[in-house]
């Protein structure tokens, strides 16, 4: 993460140009006359607060780390009677200078301390929000309403204070990126951030310090990040590499040291799939009136859509015409269809057996599990169906899936026989079903965890050529045709109710995956 700091820059504007704050105020105690100071301006009992510069302001220029004041601004003040001060009136728009007109009456000292408590504090109090906006990329309009907040010591005489304004919080700056091709047709539609301790709630403007004090309980932000038009939907993630005007979101969180859990919320309006990606950073001191590059690639595991066959057969489903294809033929989304499907004598359509009895695979599915490998991942491979594992498959993003317990787990917990299934006797040879029930959720155990793998429900082309049950089902071939039958062979079949090991026409658009 890179750390920008506006103290640094604040200063050095500072000593080019300054920033001037005028406490006009009455020639003496009676507010009631009217001989004023030439930089002053008096309106009843109103007495001008004017800025200057823009480096102290409210809304942050990423570049320079220069602020502005933006509509609805106040200020707060206490006056000569120790009374807390609003100024009367606001900016309309953004601008780097304002007259804040603040009732009350400011002759007794040469300073006094000014207060910026956002846009829903009050006096010195600052609420940062747990629930923090932003209507567009790269803005930072938001910051004040999400509890950015500032003080400074005006000092001065005969009408005229200069000062600096000192902000009181942190914000991190995130910008995701990626260069899955499905994540880049995704939306990002919001960020969550979450601490180890406190970040968001209600704080106080120390009136010696004017540095956030006390302590609140809030230890989760939610960043929403939708506006409208062409971010009615979220931020794009059609950059590769980080890029604040593609998607840069502001988040105001308390100073300090905080160890952060980040997830990154992403929806594909085309699948209606939505789902976090997770981002973990170690303890870390956030300070004060400083910002942070949180840059972050927002990857899933993609699934290579060619992988789609005929059992055994020498070439994938749309040999020539995948998806990403100069002339793509493959349906890419839930009940698409095309009828250039591989029909007989084709080299992408299955392997035909003549006769009956035991035939292995010799081309695409040669390297696949056996039929009795198939039975002992069901059986002892402790199946759980995930219904919360984000995934990409031909430009889109899904979810949805089984955890196995890898090969040398099970045969080291169970039994796991290439020759022989759970039926004690060869599948190849004689047929055997086998269903269970799965247990939902993903492995907890770390161990268990740490020794599982996960095959994603891709779906199957079926017989018309037409993608279905994407996000529901998966079908995996094996390398074993059925002994009964000579155009059927096994797979694997799952969904979140069921796993099976059976037998099925061999003409369907199954997966050939990984087994570990």
């Amino acid at each position: 993460m890179r750390k920008q700091t506006f103290k640094v820059r604040l200063l050095s504007l500072i000593a080019l140009c300054g920033i001037v704050m005028a406490f006009a105020s009455c020639s003496n105690e009676d507010v009631a006359q009217s001989t004023v100071d030439t930089n002053t301006e008096n309106n009843s009992n109103l007495t001008s607060f004017v800025t200057g510069a823009a480096a102290t302001r409210t809304s942050l220029n990423y570049d320079d780390g220069a602020f502005f004041w933006e509509a609805g601004d106040h200020i707060y003040v206490k006056d000569d009677n120790g009374t807390w001060q609003k100024s009367s009136n606001a900016p309309t728009e953004k601008t780097a200078s304002f007259k804040f007109m603040v009732p009350g009456k400011y002759t007794n000292s040469t300073t006094y301390k000014v207060y910026y408590p956002g846009k829903n504090g009050l006096n010195n109090n600052v609420t940062i929000s747990a629930a923090q906006s932003q209507a567009q990329p790269n803005s930072t309009t938001h910051i004040g309403e999400a509890g950015d907040c500032g003080t400074a010591d005006a000092t001065g005489g005969n009408g005229v204070f200069n000062f600096r304004l000192d902000h009181q919080a942190a914000i991190l700056v995130f910008q995701p990126f990626t260069n899955n091709t499905g994540v880049k047709n995704c939306q990002l539609t919001k960020i969550e951030v979450t601490s180890d301790n406190d970040i968001t709630g209600t704080y106080t403007l120390d009136t010696t310090t004017g540095e956030l004090t006390g302590s609140a309980s809030g230890k989760s932000i939610t960043m929403t990040t939708k506006g409208s038009g062409s971010y009615a939907n979220g931020f794009p993630l059609t950059n590769s590499t980080a890029d604040l005007a593609t998607n840069g979101a502001y988040v105001v969180i308390r100073p300090g040291t905080h160890a952060l859990t980040v997830r990154y919320w992403i929806k594909d309006y085309a699948t209606n799939v939505e789902g976090a990606i997770t981002k973990t950073y170690p303890a870390f001191d956030y300070e004060k009136n400083d910002y942070y590059d949180m840059t972050a690639n927002i990857n899933v595991t993609d699934y290579d859509g060619s992988k789609y066959y005929m059992w055994d057969a020498q070439k994938n489903y749309w040999n020539d015409h995948e998806w990403n294809s100069d002339n793509p033929w493959q349906p890419v989304l839930a009940n698409e269809s095309n009828s250039n499907f591989p029909t007989f004598g084709s080299d992408r359509y299955f392997h035909e057996n003549e006769g009956f009895g035991r035939m292995d695979a010799t081309s695409s599915c040669k390297n696949l599990p056996n039929a009795n490998e198939m039975a002992w991942y069901v059986k002892n491979g402790d199946p759980r169906w995930d219904d919360d594992k984000l995934w990409t498959a031909m430009g889109h993003l899904y979810k949805g899936g089984m955890w196995f317990r890898e090969k040398s787990l099970i045969r080291m917990l169970t039994s796991f026989q290439p020759e022989q299934g759970p039926g004690y006797t060869d599948m190849r040879d004689n047929f055997y079903k086998l269903v269970v029930t799965p247990t939902q959720g993903a492995p907890v155990n770390y161990y268990f965890a740490s020794r599982s793998f996960f095959l994603p429900a891709l779906g199957q082309y079926n017989s018309n050529g037409q993608l279905t049950d994407i996000g529901q089902s998966g079908y995996y071939w094996s390398s074993s045709a059925s002994p009964a039958d000579s155009n059927w062979a096994y797979l694997l079949q799952f969904s979140k109710s069921k796993v099976i090991v059976n037998t099925t026409q061999s003409d369907g658009g199954f997966y050939v995956g990984t087994f570990q």
